[in-house]
Order: structure tokens, then C-alpha cells, then sequence
């Protein structure tokens, strides 16, 4: 298996709605987009599928050293090898892909986010700077593109936040504000008993309305001149959009099962957005 064709399946299996926006791209943003995606998946895994920290915190360095060995050695994970010519032919800089790693070690750090504050900068590690990088990978002309792709970013990641509040809360992670929690008189305690109240859905309404701020902001935001280059993140935006609607008509379901999209109406979402932006 080519080192390609490995970050294709780990796209392709993920089943997320990521793999919807990359269809319309050329072959060659194809193939660049689903490699930065697949080392998210990759350092992602690394945290959520070890369950001693210690040995989580030793494989993220071993990414940070590996991450290193694509700008500058010889890598050997096959995510890693289908960067290298990636990042020197599109200047990919190596910080960003460090932040994401240390987003993802956030999560040896908190299951709990005591504010907002302190949230966004999980959110712009793990998603802000993917989508900086994305914005890259697609091409721009003006530098305000990168103030919509980081605004998407957070949109997107806020939009996970919300739909797997319950997901989350079985793995003893809460990622509501802890300050707003106790604001709407919502407990730790009723986040991971999965206790569906009305306090509970006047927090998660704020959250809602959170992500659809930078939904906007997002997309007042992004340069007529790159519009059409941007396409593909316009595509996950749109996807995420109306998945953050189904879980705003749902309410407190989040806690108990998780709101998603059919794939058909995934890829009905993606040729519309595609063909008319």
C-alpha cells in the first residue's frame, strides 16, 4: 500500500463528512487535503485509543520527532511520507502542524474547560490551524482568507462540541464551559449522568448560537477572488451548517445519541454548494 492510498482508506473509513468536501477537488488538492486529514486522524487516534497518558504524551513526541523528519529527515509513518513533498511543494510551515499535536495533548491536560477562554484555544489548535492549512492547500490570493479559514475552523469544531456532548461525557470529557455550565445551573454530574433538562438545553441553545457566530463571521469574512479555490471548505462548512440546525431541533437528544446526516444528503449538500459557489 503507497503512503496515498494508506491516508485514503484512514479518510474513507472515518466516515466523516470531511471526506464529502475533498470529491470535487483536483487530484492533486485531493490527494494534499486528505493527507493533512488523515495525520489529524492519526494524532487524534493517539490520544483517544491509548489509555495510559503517560504513553499517549511519549507517541505525540514521537509525532512532534516525525512531524520534524518531513521537513527535514527521513519519515517513516506513511501519513508522514505522503507529507513530505506536500509541505515543500505548497511551503506548508512546521509550526502549524506542531499546534495541532498540541491541541490534541490538550486533551491529556483538560477534561474539563473552565471557560471559554480556554476552550477556543483547543478549538483554534485542533481545528483553527486545519483550517488555516487547508485554506493553503486549496490556494488563495488574499490574506484575509485565513481570518474565514480559521473561523471556520472554530465553527466546525464548536459543531462537534455540541452534537457529541454525550459521546464525549462516557469518556469522562466535558468541553461546555464549565463557567457557563454553572451559569445555566447545569452540574458536572448531570453532563455525565446524560440527565436531559431544561437548564441543560438553555446551554447547549448557547452553544448553538456560538458556532452559528462564526459560521457568519466565517463567511462575511472570505474574498469574493477566493471563493471558487475555497470551494471545499465551503462544502464541510455547509454540511456542518445544517448538521448544527438538526441538533438545534433536537435539543437535549445530543445527550443520548448522536445527530447526524444521511450520506446521500451529505453528498446532495456537497454538489449543491460545489456547483454554486
Amino acid at each position: 500500500m503507497t503512503p496515498d492510498e494508506y491516508c485514503q482508506r484512514k479518510a474513507a473509513q472515518s466516515g466523516s463528512s470531511f471526506y464529502y468536501s475533498f470529491l470535487f477537488l483536483p487530484p492533486d488538492r485531493r490527494r494534499a487535503i486528505t493527507a493533512l486529514y488523515a495525520f489529524c486522524r492519526e494524532v487524534d487516534d493517539t490520544v483517544d485509543e491509548t489509555s495510559d497518558p503517560i504513553v499517549a504524551r511519549q507517541r505525540l513526541d514521537w509525532w512532534r520527532a516525525e512531524i520534524a523528519a518531513v521537513f527535514s529527515g527521513d519519515p517513516q509513518h506513511p501519513v508522514a511520507r505522503a507529507l513530505q513533498p506536500i509541505v515543500r511543494s505548497l511551503n506548508l510551515p512546521l509550526e502549524r502542524f506542531l499546534e495541532i499535536i498540541d491541541g490534541m495533548q490538550m486533551d491529556l491536560d483538560y477534561n474539563r474547560y473552565p471557560d471559554f477562554a480556554t476552550l477556543e484555544v483547543y478549538c483554534y489548535r485542533v481545528a483553527g490551524v486545519v483550517g488555516l492549512l487547508s485554506a493553503q492547500i486549496f490556494g488563495y490570493r488574499n490574506p484575509a482568507t485565513l481570518d474565514y479559514a480559521r473561523n471556520l475552523g472554530l465553527a466546525l469544531q464548536l459543531t462537534n462540541i455540541v452534537r457529541d456532548v454525550g459521546e464525549d461525557a462516557r469518556r469522562n470529557r466535558i468541553y461546555l464551559p464549565l463557567d457557563e455550565m454553572a451559569r445555566h445551573g447545569v452540574a458536572v454530574d448531570d453532563i455525565i449522568l446524560f440527565r436531559e433538562t431544561d437548564a441543560l438545553e438553555a446551554l447547549l441553545t448557547e452553544q448553538i448560537e456560538r458556532a452559528r457566530g462564526y459560521y457568519t463571521k466565517a463567511w462575511a469574512l472570505l474574498p469574493k477572488e477566493d471563493r471558487k479555490a475555497q470551494r471545499a471548505g465551503l462544502v464541510m462548512g455547509a454540511i456542518y451548517e445544517r448538521l448544527l440546525d438538526e441538533i438545534a431541533t433536537e435539543g437535549r437528544r445530543v445527550m443520548n445519541e448522536r445527530v447526524t446526516l444521511t450520506p446521500l444528503r451529505k453528498l446532495w449538500i456537497a454538489w449543491r454548494t460545489w456547483v454554486t459557489a
